[in-house]
């Protein structure tokens, strides 16, 4: 069974790590669905840890679809696209978090206000 060492905030369903370092400037939205397999368990809690200990993290919330069992949603929040980026670089995550997140199912995952999106190219456009 996975056990995991989360907050519960009375607003929201499993949010991991919800400090707010500083006022929000840019925020984005991480969304990362999984299909749990062999190991899937060993790898998200250490993961989990290491991103909300990052700088610009605002909170990670971890789900269960309600009608496929091996089917999990990680989200988390982050200050500004920057933060998320930097979150994903060095040794400890490169060595953790970026394995957990190659088993997420592939599809876009960053997410941030239309406003401050504007006009959404794909790369390379």
């Amino acid at each position: 069974m996975l056990m995991l060492k989360m907050e519960i905030n009375k607003n929201h369903w499993g949010f991991a790590y919800p400090h707010n370092p500083s006022p929000r400037v840019d925020p984005v939205i991480v969304v990362n669905r999984f299909r749990a397999g062999p190991g899937f368990d060993r790898e998200l809690q250490p993961a989990i840890d290491i991103l909300g200990a990052k700088p610009g993290c605002l909170g990670i919330e971890l789900g269960l679809n309600l009608d496929d069992p091996e089917l999990w949603v990680l989200v988390s929040r982050w200050e500004n696209v920057g933060s998320y980026r930097r979150a994903l670089g060095g040794f400890e995550s490169k060595s953790v978090v970026v394995p957990l997140l190659s088993r997420a199912i592939d599809e876009p995952t960053a997410y941030a206000s239309p406003e401050e999106v504007g006009e959404n190219r794909p790369r390379g456009d």
